[in-house]
C-alpha cells in the first residue's frame, strides 16, 4: 500500500539531488530562503517523519477527521505562507553541498526502511492530524513538491530560460 507514494518521493529525492548545485541560490522576490535551505528542511522532514513513523506502536494509532488535511490532501498542493516550520525541521547552521548529500543518502535509507513498516504506524502532524503510514507518505510527497517548486521558480527568475521539470 502507497507504492504510489514511494515512486513519487524517489523521484522527488533524485530531483533534490540534481538541485543540490544550486544550493547558494537566493532570489528575495520568490523566498527569502536560499535553494540550499529548501533542500536541507525537505531532507529534515523526510528523514525526521520516518523515523518517527518507525518509532510509532501502530495499536495506538486512531483514525481521525482533520478539515485540513481533507481538503489539502485531495488538492495535492499546499498554499504558500501559511504554514511554519517547527523548530526541529528549520536548518540553522551553514548549509553545504557534504551535509546536503549526507542528508539525501539518509533520506533514500529511511524512504526505504518505510516500506517495511505496518499500515497503522503513524505520524502526528502539527496541522493535519495523525496520519496513517499512506497519509503520511502522501503528506511527505505533498510537502517535499512544495518546496520542489519554490526552488523551480528562484531558478526560473534566477535564470528565465531555465528550464524546470516537475513531478
Amino acid at each position: 500500500m502507497g507504492s504510489k507514494y514511494f515512486n513519487i518521493l524517489n523521484k522527488q529525492l533524485a530531483q533534490i539531488e540534481a538541485h543540490i548545485p544550486h544550493y547558494q541560490v537566493t532570489v528575495k522576490k520568490v523566498s527569502k530562503r536560499s535553494i540550499g535551505w529548501h533542500l536541507s528542511h525537505v531532507l529534515m522532514v523526510i528523514n525526521g517523519v520516518c523515523g518517527i513513523l518507525a518509532k510509532t506502536k501502530p495499536e495506538n494509532y486512531k483514525r481521525d477527521f482533520n478539515i485540513k488535511r481533507t481538503i489539502i490532501f485531495p488538492l495535492g498542493y499546499m498554499p504558500r505562507g501559511m504554514g511554519k516550520a517547527p523548530k526541529v525541521v528549520v536548518p540553522t547552521k551553514a548549509i553545504t553541498v557534504k551535509d546536503l548529500k549526507v542528508q539525501l543518502n539518509f533520506a533514500r535509507k529511511q524512504v526505504e526502511a518505510t516500506k517495511q513498516l505496518p499500515e497503522k504506524a503513524f505520524f502526528t502532524h502539527h496541522i493535519f492530524g495523525m496520519l496513517n503510514k499512506k497519509q503520511t507518505l502522501h503528506f511527505l510527497t505533498i510537502h517535499t513538491n512544495h518546496h520542489l517548486k519554490i526552488v523551480r521558480d528562484i531558478l526560473k527568475k534566477e535564470n528565465p530560460l531555465r528550464n524546470t521539470e516537475r513531478v
